[in-house]
């Protein structure tokens, strides 16, 4: 497709919002070595989107301007590069734009480890965030990804219903498998596990993930979406505005052996008195007063931890997703869809941060 355009969405500094945003016509990209080149036929957006617009992740992320935002998508193969043998024209699939390192998973599985081994993977994970490449690109007609973070789309799954996976899939499932160490397969003692901000794009599939373990949830969510949050299969539903809720009191008077903290604002010492003994605190969004604490808490050998998260993207576990989907056992919520000219919708919705499920892109 040399030397064709597609529209794209693009920005080119930080700021600005939904109206920092610029429709444009660039070349159609190639797929080269180990890429393919989809159609896309949905993208979903994250938060880390409109933060890295906001200069958040500077001087990280971006890595240069102009950038095409987006990384989660699903499309038709329409090109494969020389090093491709497990895609071919016409397969759908379902991506993440990332060139993260997603070998150094590996190197993150043992949370119990001694304190200068954290220390060292905290910087280890930062020096993958500096020189790690998020691509973006998702907000187009077209886009390249990586085939080992490409994954085949069976036709029981929607576009939309894939695309919602890579980013909020892939760190509900990482939080839960590692840190928390729940066994989706339901085997092991059960866990009491608390999800908090439970209808968003990350909360909503940590619900439904954690019920295919052995455990107990409960969830917070505002008031509008407590039944929702217990329709996922939440056994216990908190709106976050009450005063129990703000205290994050079981109503059963369970202490949880681990938060899957999808909020932000919540202090350490709101979690702390309600930890069973080793209780953890999963953090998908850490600011600096949780790398704070993860350090205080190791450095004081407290049994209660903070555990600062950071997803890597793996296409195995990407694919143990899709496939979850298809077998119904998993679901995308959609809050909204929008076509690629008024993505300026999807933007600002995004950034109020009250979606219920996910937010869509498409042609």
């Amino acid at each position: 497709m040399a030397g064709k355009l597609m529209h794209a969405v693009q920005y080119s500094s930080y700021g600005g919002g939904a109206a920092g945003l610029k429709h444009v016509e660039v070349p159609v990209p190639c797929a080269k070595g180990d890429e393919i080149l989809l159609k896309l036929e949905a993208t979903s957006l994250n938060p880390v989107d409109w933060k890295m617009q906001k200069g958040m992740l500077r001087p990280f992320l971006p890595r240069r301007f102009p950038y095409i935002p987006g990384t989660d998508v699903a499309g038709e193969v329409v090109e494969v590069g020389p090093g491709v043998t497990n895609f071919k024209t016409g397969d759908k699939v379902v991506a993440i734009l990332s060139h993260l390192k997603s070998t150094y998973n590996d190197d993150i599985k043992d949370y119990g480890a001694g304190t200068w081994h954290m220390l060292s993977t905290l910087l280890h994970t930062y020096e993958i965030l500096a020189y790690g490449n998020l691509s973006g690109g998702g907000l187009a007609e077209f886009a390249v990804a990586k085939k080992s973070l490409s994954v085949a789309r069976p036709p029981e799954v929607s576009a939309a219903e894939g695309a919602g996976l890579p980013v909020a899939g892939l760190t509900a499932h990482q939080a839960l498998t590692q840190p928390a160490g729940v066994k989706l397969d339901g085997s092991g003692n059960q866990k009491n596990i608390l999800i908090t901000a439970a209808s968003g794009g990350v909360g909503h599939y940590a619900v439904q993930l954690a019920k295919l373990g052995n455990t107990h949830v409960t969830a917070t969510c505002g008031a509008r979406n407590i039944e929702f949050v217990r329709n996922l299969g939440a056994d216990e539903v908190l709106d976050y505005k009450t005063p129990d809720g703000a205290a994050l009191k079981s109503p059963s008077g369970k202490k949880y052996d681990a938060v899957i903290h999808c909020a932000t604002g919540i202090p350490w010492s709101t979690f702390e008195p309600n930890l069973s003994e080793n209780g953890k605190v999963i953090d998908i969004t850490p600011d600096a007063s949780s790398f704070a604490t993860f350090v205080a808490k190791k450095l004081t050998f407290s049994k209660k931890q903070l555990v600062p998260l950071l997803m890597i993207p793996k296409g195995e576990n990407l694919n143990y997703l899709v496939n979850l989907v298809r077998e119904g056992k998993l679901k995308t919520v959609v809050d909204s869809k929008h076509a690629l000219s008024k993505v300026e919708d999807a933007w600002a919705k995004i950034i109020d941060g009250h979606a219920t499920g996910k937010i869509f892109v498409g042609p």
